[in-house]
Formats: C-alpha cells, structure tokens, sequence
C-alpha cells in the first residue's frame, strides 16, 4: 500500500454513514438467503450510480433481491417481464387520448421507479433493448419525441438465462458495456436455503421490511462515494489490469476506457461500503473479474471470469 495514503481513523467514513449502509446490508440479508457477497456487491453498484446484470437460472432469488433492495431504500419498484414481443413503449410508457378531458395523457411505464428489475433482458429485441439502454445511460427516456427524466435514483437490475436456454441470444456488446458489474447468484448455502423453507419463502420478510435510507440519504451517498480518494499508485494498478485485458491471448477484445472508470467507481463505492474514505488494492482486486468479465470478448472456449482473474494476479500490487 502507498505511504501516501492514510491509514488514521480521520481518513474513515463517518459512523452515521457507515451505520447505515451496515444496517441496509443487514436489512437485505434478513429478505434473500443467499450469499451475502451478492448483497455488498448490489449496494456497491447502487452507491456508485450504475447497472447490474445476473445472469443464473431462474428461481434463485433475484427478483426477492432486487425487492428488497428497493423496500430497503425507501424506493419505488417496478418488475418488467421482458418477452418477444415486447415493445419501447411497453416499457417507457405511452399518451391515451382521455375522453372526459378532451386532451392526451401520458401514462409512464416501468422505467418510472427507483428500482428497476427487467427480468430476462435477453429474450426481447434489439428494439426495445435500445429503450432501456437509454433510460441506463442517459437517466431519461425520450417518449414521442421529448426527454423525460427518470428518477435520479434510477438502478436496474437486469437478468438474463444462459445463452443456452430456448428462445435467447446473446446481448449486443453495447448493452453488456452499460452494465456496472455482472455476476452470479449460485445457489444459497444450506443453510440459508432451510430458513427460506422455514419461512416458506420471502414475502412475510419483504412485507415487514422497512426503509433504512431515505432519497436524501441514498443521494448522500452516492455523493461521497464520488469523492472517495484514489491514490495515484492504486489508479495506476487498476489501469494496468485493464491495459493488461487488452493484450490477453485469451480475449479478442479488451477492456474499454469507460469500463476502467466504472471499475474505479466500483471501487470507490466498495470503499464505502467498507467504511473507509480512500481506494485500496484489495478494492480492485475484489471488483475486476464482475467490473469487467462481461465487457470484454472471449475467444471460444475461455471463461473470461478465470481470465480476468489470472491478469489480476499476474500484476504487482503497489506496495
């Protein structure tokens, strides 16, 4: 670790802030019984203001988890059943003429909300895919020609089945490189999994669940998660992971530009969440492989998980 970076508790978040996001992780916890590494990871992207993509089978609890994500925060959650036939304005809304008032009005869609679960992105087209895409950029959607911005809390978790499965083909690079970080729920620990049968499921927890931050507090966050210090040294380790994605013999295309920003925001948000002010290597050591296994491309046969962890360690770590 660099001499420059402060190890005294000065360089610490604030108890109150760190309370409550101890206390947000718990309260999840206490609704998906599952790894609790899928947990940190989740807030981790919510604080750092980007996307996550899951892909596993169904009924491992990713729609409880963004649920509970969502009751969490004090959020508004809306669940979008991607299908075949699903259409742009099927997610962002659409303007019916009212008879009574004589005049159009605008009924908005599911990208309205805080949290977003668009549940097996990969079986709806190109089309509508392009919508949501917006929405995860941009923070708005345009309906009919004009912008409407989405709440400033905007967070989508998105699955997709295994490109295997019937009826799916795989995300367009463009749409993989939207999301923050990608990663798998596996199956819970048995334990957890004989609590889940001895409450019969999640929904008693869901409905006695209560919000832990407020929109003020959620936006707090995020704001220091920001201004999270990076030493120089600790940047330069991470960019030499990324550049070292870009040589890989395993890989045909490496890490971009704006995937090693969304790592060094993953790892401030990471930072946060371990209750200091200041990026360490163990951050990006941590993040690299679902920060950047799905932006990059895989020759066939290569898990590009197993490569990103053989880069990273295969770099020095800043001493």
């Amino acid at each position: 670790m660099p001499s420059s970076t402060p190890a005294t508790p000065s360089a610490a978040l604030a108890d109150p802030a760190q309370g409550e996001i101890r206390r947000l992780i718990d309260a999840i916890a206490g609704v998906y019984r599952g790894d609790r590494r899928a947990i940190e990871l989740i807030v981790v992207a919510f604080l750092a203001g980007g996307h996550v993509l899951l892909e596993d089978i169904p009924g491992v609890g990713k729609t409880t988890l963004a649920r509970a994500l969502a009751g969490a925060i004090g959020g508004a959650f809306k669940r979008l059943q991607c299908t075949p036939d699903l259409m742009p304005s099927d997610i962002s809304g659409i303007s019916i003429y009212d008879d009574q008032d004589k005049k159009f009005r605008f009924h908005p869609g599911p990208l309205f909300c805080d949290v977003l679960l668009a549940d097996e992105l990969n079986r709806t087209p190109p089309r509508t895919q392009s919508a949501l895409l917006e929405a995860m950029s941009e923070g708005q959607v345009t309906v009919e020609g004009a912008p409407m911005r989405l709440s400033d809390l905007f967070f989508c978790i998105a699955t997709q089945n295994p490109v295997d499965h019937v009826g799916t083909y795989p995300l367009p690079d463009s749409q993989r490189d939207r999301f923050l970080l990608s990663f798998r729920l596996g199956y819970p620990k048995p334990e957890d999994e004989l609590a889940l049968l001895a409450r019969d499921g999640a929904e008693d927890d869901l409905g006695r669940l209560v919000p832990i931050l407020t929109n003020a507090s959620a936006r707090a966050l995020r704001a220091r998660t920001r201004t999270c210090r990076v030493d120089d040294a600790v940047r330069a380790y991470l960019l030499q992971i990324v550049h070292a994605t870009r040589g890989a013999k395993g890989l045909t295309a490496g890490a971009s530009p704006r995937a090693a920003i969304g790592l060094q925001r993953a790892c401030q948000a990471r930072a946060v969440v371990q209750g200091r002010g200041y990026v360490i290597p163990e951050d990006v050591q941590s993040l690299a492989a679902p920060a950047l296994a799905h932006r990059v491309g895989a020759r066939a046969g290569q898990n590009p998980l197993h490569l990103i962890q053989g880069l990273v360690d295969a770099v020095a770590v800043p001493r």
